[in-house]
């Protein structure tokens, strides 16, 4: 049964009020995949009655008020994206949909936190707490770079006029305020309460001074770009659940207080979670619409375990989920997974088992479970840590029994794979299992870049582990008796890539008959690190200068990286010119040899997408069975962040 979404659904329950409105920027999808359900889910595990308001029309007053002022606090959520991101590209421009709207219609505002919180104290006052979360508040925490207004805003804390942040995965924090809240406590009563934001007007009531550090000010990093990349420097390094400490931002004449994050959950809490009575589907009222794009790619996938200890800098991952692996037990994978092979519409395919990265699945440090990621130090760059497991047994062995549930032909791996994390394992077991029998035709893999001075930058590992990897799989498929490709993904404009970068790129792809479909153009982030070089042009762990390529130059790189598209040619001239490389110009804009076809099914039966997108281990076309073509036609999907 779905939560309730307006008054008829609260008198079919006998509910005369909420203890919260759950306000989300998404459509409303009863799945664990989507943030939303996952806190009203948990809230109503713990006895309190959840409704969920989906993308009110912020116009229409009524709407919000329709369930009644709930009892404890609005919840505010922009949903799974930020808003400004969901609404548009790298070059600013309108997107044309929004998968994670009925019909791909346009439903939530722009900085849709704000514009809810706003709405939301207009209507219910001041005695009713405004707590705003998920990966827009949470990105937004502190004063930021926004770069579709190209200025330093400060933290959506001060734009909105919520009451309180809830930063990172917020279930334990959650449940901490709701059992203050129901205890006749305010909002002023959960600020001790890890994973929390929350702004004071007066000095003496900050955190003693041993339990807090004081970052530059949101006057000073928006006039000093040094002092905006020290406080981000501050930032990552101390979010630490352990022993971090409160950090500290004043805003005027107010303080933001940043608590330490909250501690990672343990594997039966996180097993409790993605066991809650989930619906798996859309809400009812969408089916006219023709449902939600954004979870077909999901609906028969399996989160395995949250977390990311890659370190890449353009990700947001390690400032939300954090660095720590938070695994979910086989036993529980298996029964959701059992689950899924009972549903009526299920066609025996697991399209994914996995999470920000498939093969981080169980590599938990020790050390950094009992007190917290190191401060100084990537896990993976510039070199593998010594400490981190590198033994994927586990999570091979989960694969194995999925296959053997009843109805289950296929489980595939989609999730993001760390190939340099991969090679680092002695034993090459968890690849050949990968390529027997989880992957349909192409394993996707993100290099982003192959010029070493680059991928510093990045975050990722050198090259050298990424030529390595391909000829690592080539041998294990060939002793496999497979045809399946490497689909590769790059990176344009990071910071730290000049023109000259960008062309050793764009020779690279010559050489190899590689010709990208898909390239995605940096686009800063909110609470990055990539964000924070691309604005203030400095390392900020050495403050050191970074070349940021902006404007033309931005629209240079690109044009370089699809060099054979006619619309291309010539801004990538003149790219190759100030490389002094016209040599190149006209080998770029050889026509591919395999042409592409958007048409669907005559892609699959030519193969095209595969030997169009980037085809490391193929570098000529090759002929192949038809059945081979449509699997790897149904394994597509987008890129996972």
């Amino acid at each position: 049964m779905f939560l309730p979404i307006n008054r008829s659904d609260m008198n079919a329950r006998d509910w005369h009020y909420l203890d919260f409105l759950l306000i989300t920027g998404d459509a409303y999808v009863d799945h664990s995949s989507f943030a939303a359900a996952i806190i009203s889910r948990y809230l109503e595990h713990l006895g309190y009655r959840v409704g969920v308001l989906a993308q009110p029309d912020i116009n229409n007053d009524s709407r919000f008020l329709e369930m009644g002022r709930p009892r404890l606090a609005v919840l505010i959520s922009g949903g799974n994206m930020d808003s400004m991101l969901c609404h548009y590209t790298a070059n600013k421009n309108p997107r044309y949909k929004d998968d994670y709207s009925p019909g791909g219609k346009f439903r939530r505002p722009d900085y849709a936190v704000t514009a809810y919180a706003q709405k939301a104290r207009k209507l219910f006052g001041d005695k009713t707490p405004i707590i705003i979360g998920g990966i827009e508040a949470s990105l937004r925490r502190f004063a930021h770079y926004d770069y579709w207004q190209d200025q330093v805003l400060p933290s959506v804390l001060v734009s909105s006029g919520a009451d309180l942040l809830c930063y990172g995965m917020g279930e334990l924090t959650s449940k901490q305020i709701a059992a203050r809240l129901s205890g006749r406590g305010t909002a002023a009563d959960c600020r001790d309460i890890a994973g929390l934001a929350y702004l004071l007007e007066e000095e003496k009531d900050l955190p003693p001074a041993s339990e807090r550090i004081f970052l530059p000010s949101f006057t000073e990093v928006s006039k000093d770009k040094r002092a905006f990349a020290k406080a981000y420097r501050l930032q990552e390094q101390e979010q630490n659940f352990f022993d971090g400490k409160a950090l500290i931002q004043k805003h005027g004449e107010k303080y933001l207080v940043v608590n330490r994050p909250q501690r990672p959950l343990t594997t039966q809490e996180i097993d409790n979670i993605y066991e809650l009575p989930y619906e798996r589907l859309w809400h009812p009222c969408y089916d006219k619409a023709g449902g939600i794009a954004a979870f077909a790619e999901v609906r028969f996938s399996l989160t395995s375990h949250r977390g990311c200890f890659g370190g890449c800098s353009f990700c947001s991952i390690n400032f939300h989920q954090g660095r720590i692996i938070q695994s979910r037990s086989s036993e529980s994978v298996l029964r959701e997974a059992q689950i899924i092979s009972q549903m009526p519409d299920f066609k025996g395919n697991i399209h994914d088992v996995g999470g920000p990265t498939a093969n981080f699945r169980g590599q938990v440090c020790q050390k950094a479970l009992k007190v917290g990621p190191c401060r100084n130090r990537q896990c993976l760059s510039p070199n593998i840590c010594p400490r981190l497991p590198k033994d994927s047994s586990e999570y091979e062995k989960l694969l194995t029994d999925l296959r053997k549930i009843p109805g289950v032909k296929k489980v595939f791996v989609r999730s993001g794979l760390r190939f340099d994390y991969a090679l680092a394992e002695k034993s090459r077991a968890f690849l050949h299992t990968l390529c027997r029998y989880h992957i349909s035709g192409q394993l996707k893999i993100a290099p982003e870049h192959i010029s070493d001075s680059v991928l510093k930058y990045m975050g990722k590992s050198g090259a050298a582990s990424y030529f390595d990897f391909i000829r690592e799989y080539k041998q294990i498929n060939k002793l496999l008796n497979k045809n399946q490709h490497l689909v590769a993904y790059f990176m344009s404009a990071h910071p730290g890539c000049t023109l000259k970068d960008a062309a050793e790129l764009a020779e690279y792809f010559h050489k190899m008959n590689m010709h990208p479909e898909q390239v995605q153009d940096f686009i800063p982030t909110p609470g990055t690190c990539s964000t924070c070089m691309y604005y203030t042009e400095l390392n900020p762990y050495t403050m050191e200068k970074i070349y940021v390529a902006k404007g033309k130059h931005k629209a240079m790189q690109r044009a370089l990286l699809q060099a054979h598209l006619p619309e291309n040619a010539e801004l990538a001239a003149q790219a190759l010119k100030l490389c002094n490389k016209e040599n190149l110009a006209q080998k770029l804009q050889e026509k591919p040899s395999v042409t592409y076809n958007k048409n669907k099914k005559a892609r699959a039966v030519k193969q095209t997408k595969a030997q169009t997108k980037t085809t490391a281990l193929n570098p000529k076309p090759q002929k192949s069975k038809l059945k081979n073509a449509t699997q790897a036609k149904k394994t597509g999907g987008g890129r996972k962040k």
